[in-house]
């Protein structure tokens, strides 16, 4: 009797060390198979066409002028602008119209852009509580058609004496070539921490934080938070994406992915981690 009740102790103990075994390695195969960053694409190309909203207005309420935004020739070099620039001051909020054009326009940021940003102003620029809406109409970049609105609000100075802006963000982005479309909601908070001390708009730094939920282009909804600043630079070469900073993002039902934009590099380059394994990518 006692013979046969250990054969079925180490029986049940093997069954149960191979089933623990088997599950083990079903959650390592499920952790390997989840190698999907189209979502974090997602989520940085919606992020990037807001921020790209947001430049444009910003130098715009700074200089009255969109230069950065200038086409480039085939040698790289600065030619006529890509936008023509109308400003009404006779309503009770200033509105300044900037129009790409009915054709793409290749700008010196190396994007397309074409159609028009309708930018209203309840103030100046720099004046606290000043509200900044910016509208598109038929407006694309790199032929992803941008539709939604954004406000920006001036919060004033803070403790460091920074002029800091509140971004709230209720933007699509339907992609190219039928790439379906991303919905984005979002609120931000904007620190302009470098060069707002002079009228140059190539030497400002700003610092983001804030959280977004949306669905991106194949239907999963998702919600991200800002973990460490995300790091503007404004200058030549540097302001097409972010230098620095990270993002977590979770699709429903999925792992989070941790969104690294690296350390201060001018570059397109950004690592996605999903659970133990990590990719790069490169930014939209």
């Amino acid at each position: 009797m006692k013979t046969r009740q250990l054969t079925l102790g180490i029986a049940l103990v093997a069954i149960v060390g191979a089933g623990l075994f088997s599950s083990c390695k079903k959650k390592e195969k499920e952790e390997e198979k989840d190698s999907d960053t189209a979502g974090a694409a997602d989520q940085s190309l919606a992020s990037t066409a807001v921020n790209d909203m947001t430049s444009i207005s910003d130098e715009v309420g700074k200089t009255y002028t969109v230069s950065s935004f200038r086409t480039a020739d085939a040698n790289g070099l600065l030619a006529t602008s890509c936008a023509t620039i109308s400003v009404d001051t006779l309503a009770a909020a200033k509105t300044i119209t900037v129009n790409f054009g009915a054709t793409n326009c290749y700008c010196n940021d190396e994007r397309y852009r074409r159609g028009v940003l309708i930018i209203s102003f309840t103030g100046k620029y720099r004046d606290s509580l000043t509200v900044i809406t910016v509208t598109p109409q038929s407006y694309y970049v790199n032929d992803n058609q941008v539709i939604g609105s954004k406000t920006i609000t001036n919060k004033g100075h803070n403790a460091a004496h920074h002029l800091a802006y509140e971004i709230n963000a209720n933007i699509q982005v339907i992609k190219a070539n039928n790439g379906g479309t991303i919905s984005w909601q979002g609120n931000r908070q904007r620190e302009w921490i470098t060069g707002e001390n002079t009228m140059m708009w190539s030497d400002d730094i700003y610092s983001i934080t804030g959280s977004s939920t949306g669905t991106s282009s194949n239907g999963n909804s998702f919600s991200s938070i800002i973990t460490s600043p995300l790091i503007r630079n404004m200058s030549i070469g540097c302001r097409r994406h972010f230098t620095q900073g990270k993002v977590e993002h979770t699709p429903l039902g999925k792992a989070t992915r941790y969104i690294d934009f690296g350390n201060g590099a001018c570059d397109n380059q950004a690592t996605v981690t999903i659970n133990v394994n990590t990719y790069t990518i490169t930014l939209p």
